[in-house]
């Protein structure tokens, strides 16, 4: 293919940060989580559909616009699936397909859904419009073919609350019942049109678990006056840590069973310089911290509190504040690439990720375990996760990341 294989996770990582930006606005310190790759798989689903200042305004915000082939396919890419080459060859023009990032999504989705044993990640897309709206079938063809999800109709306008409890029973059977009630009583309206519904769970094994024996009660300082005490897992061993360049801070990895997945955890040095961190983090940063040129493997002697994060977020706000205004506006909205019908827009987009960080992981992975022996003349780097920090899970053959958060709070 004539992209770089890395544009578009560049363009998910940017995406994430912007958006954890404006999820971190509030003035009281408060837990983050979200699933960058998640909310763009998702929306990709609509901007497959969007012409005009309306698709502009989603490649910009979205990224797309920065990536080599994220507006157009390139010309070795022509030779697409059967489903595809159907726009190529222009027999329906209300639909056509991006195939540079469209083809992107479809082989990384690929790699994510066969991430082998020891990983459970359920990532669920899915779009809700109002009964009575006509489709192009093409674009429901191709939003199943690429992101496999699908449309489903429902009455909002005569049966809001049917609607909203069908809608969070699909995404609690599509993530095995981690995520339940995605949209609280409420939040689906009668005027809604059009809602696309994201959820992720992710739970996996550590390449080196932690010994749930040696877990106690330590004080996490939540600022230079207040502490909690929390679960705090401990292990000593082998694992790459590098410094932040420009920052007082450190970065460490924990590889997730077999590598293919890894935990990056932000450390600042100091309690209160977190804020520091978030200002100087950017995509081309994270990737030049983790780089295999600036970690070392060494000892490390290290301490993790063990936390669940739950977190929903209505996006509608921080997508229309980063530049995405006219997808959501009843009559600036185009998304005639997805509907005859002039009057289609985006109502709601509700986005909820779930992580679980404990000794083992997945419980029904098989265990594996490394053995280090203790030498008094080995020096081991300390790595004291007792204050707030910031972490993300990415994906290393593409350097995807899947999830970006922070914890703050116990």
């Amino acid at each position: 293919m004539d992209f770089p294989s890395d544009s578009l996770s560049k363009a998910i990582t940017a995406f994430g940060l912007d958006l954890y930006n404006e999820m971190n606005r509030s003035d009281t310190p408060q837990n983050i989580f979200s699933s960058p790759l998640s909310i763009s798989c998702a929306l990709s689903m609509v901007f497959m559909g969007a012409k005009g200042s309306s698709k502009t305004q989603m490649g910009q915000v979205l990224h797309f616009d920065r990536t080599t082939e994220g507006m157009r396919p390139a010309a070795s890419e022509r030779r697409l699936p059967a489903v595809l080459a159907e726009h190529q060859r222009e027999i329906d023009p209300h639909c056509p397909v991006e195939g540079g990032i469209n083809l992107q999504f479809k082989n990384l989705l690929s790699q994510l859904n066969n991430l082998g044993n020891g990983y459970q990640l359920n990532l669920a897309n899915n779009l809700f419009a109002q009964t009575g709206y006509e489709f192009f079938q093409q674009y429901l063809t191709d939003v199943k073919e690429i992101y496999g999800a699908t449309l489903q109709t429902l009455d909002f306008c005569n049966f809001t609350e049917d609607a909203r409890q069908t809608i969070n029973a699909v995404i609690d059977k599509q993530t095995q019942g981690k995520i339940k009630e995605l949209f609280a009583p409420g939040v689906v309206t009668s005027q809604a049109v059009l809602v696309l519904a994201n959820a992720i769970y992710f739970k996996a094994t550590w390449q080196h678990q932690f010994d749930p024996k040696l877990t106690t009660e330590r004080e996490f300082r939540l600022n230079e006056n207040e502490s909690k005490p929390v679960p705090t897992m401990h292990q000593k061993g082998r694992f790459k840590l590098g410094g932040v360049a420009g920052v007082d801070a450190r970065i460490l990895c924990l590889p997730y069973f077999g590598e293919v997945l890894s935990m990056m955890i932000l450390l600042p040095n100091d309690i209160s310089g977190l804020k520091q961190v978030e200002q100087a983090m950017s995509s081309e940063n994270l990737a030049r911290w983790a780089a295999s040129e600036n970690m070392e493997e060494c000892p490390v002697e290290m301490y993790i509190p063990r936390f669940k994060l739950e977190k929903a977020f209505d996006l509608n706000l921080a997508l229309q504040s980063l530049g995405m205004v006219d997808v959501f506006s009843e009559t600036k909205a185009n998304l005639s690439g997805m509907s005859p019908s002039n009057q289609l827009f985006l109502s709601k987009v509700i986005h909820k990720a779930y992580v679980e960080v404990n000794e083992v992981g997945t419980e029904a992975a098989a265990a594996t375990g490394a053995v280090i022996s203790g030498r008094s003349l080995v020096h081991y780097e300390q790595f004291v996760a007792d204050h707030p920090f910031l972490f993300y899970i990415q994906h290393n053959p593409t350097n995807t990341t899947l999830f970006l958060g922070k914890f703050c709070s116990p």
